[in-house]
């Protein structure tokens, strides 16, 4: 009997232990309801430019970098797109287990649900914008504006914290992290140069800074100076130069408008400086019209 009190005593410490020690075991992860089907619907696996890979759905975009040292993955979508993720990598010919290293545009669960899982399996680095590596640790419940959902991903620890004009390096691969503050308090974009048989690539995967409070920019105590980031992002996506350029959403770029499942490889589909101008204007009116509710 008292053998088996013991053994009980030890089972109670083991998992009072693992409960406090681990917050998925300590609190649910709950994406919010109601999200956009689009969100969840595979979208069939492409080459952008150069070494530059499509893998996400018809709205959330993922993007591989393949170099010869294995695999850069940005961004993940919702939790459940683990398998269509890795089932993209490997249509395309490539290895799941070849992704070194993990980034991503924003810490919201639309953009980092499955990078806990992945980052697991692969034993991939993350590396994170510092301004985000907070809410990326607690699963977004201190994030701003998403934390009143509470946990909505799993956590995950970053392995190297990235500021603006940091580069992230693989082989002969070099991605520049741009700091485009807003969306969230480290929303970033990436700029990097990719080459074919043709020509090389000077790509930005851009973060647009959409507004999602609906509440006054001067009325969020946990982001005192979210109405600057915005218009600091703002500006810093007029002035940007690029020969391609993609987003965190297919839909800001219009994925589906431009390139149809199992056409052929066309960079220049992705060169559209016209429709990225119209968009950055389209945000930064948005953005004054909510300065201006904030001043009535």
């Amino acid at each position: 009997m008292k053998n088996k009190r013991k053994a009980l005593f030890l089972i109670g410490i083991v998992c009072f232990l693992f409960i406090t020690t681990n917050p998925i075991a300590a609190q649910r992860v709950s994406e919010p309801k109601d999200v956009p089907a689009e969100w969840s619907v595979p979208y069939p696996p492409f080459r952008i430019a150069g070494n530059l890979y499509y893998v996400g759905t018809r709205d959330l975009a993922c993007y591989l970098l393949v170099t010869s040292k294995g695999n850069i993955l940005i961004n993940t979508g919702l939790a459940g797109s683990l398998p269509l993720i890795r089932k993209s990598i490997e249509t395309l010919g490539f290895r799941f287990n070849d992704i070194k290293i993990l980034l991503t545009s924003q810490v919201h669960y639309d953009h980092v649900g499955a990078m806990a899982a992945i980052k697991r399996l692969t034993g991939a680095r993350m590396m994170v914008n510092a301004k985000d590596a907070p809410v990326l640790s607690d699963g977004g419940r201190s994030d701003y504006e998403m934390g009143k959902y509470g946990v909505q991903f799993e956590p995950v620890s970053a392995d190297r914290l990235l500021h603006n004009g940091d580069t992230i390096t693989l082989a002969n691969t070099h991605v520049i992290l741009l700091h485009h503050p807003g969306h969230t308090k480290g929303s970033s974009s990436f700029l990097v140069t990719v080459k074919d048989n043709n020509r090389s690539y000077r790509i930005l995967i851009a973060n647009m800074p959409t507004i999602i409070t609906e509440k006054r920019l001067d009325a969020i105590p946990a982001y005192p100076g979210i109405a600057q980031d915005y218009a600091y992002t703002l500006d810093a996506l007029k002035k940007q130069s690029f020969d391609l350029w993609v987003a965190a959403h297919a839909s800001q770029f219009k994925l589906l408008e431009k390139h149809l499942p199992g056409s052929p490889y066309n960079p220049a589909l992705f060169a559209d400086r016209q429709a990225y101008d119209t968009l950055v204007s389209e945000l930064d009116r948005a953005y004054r019209e909510k300065m201006r509710q904030g001043s009535r």
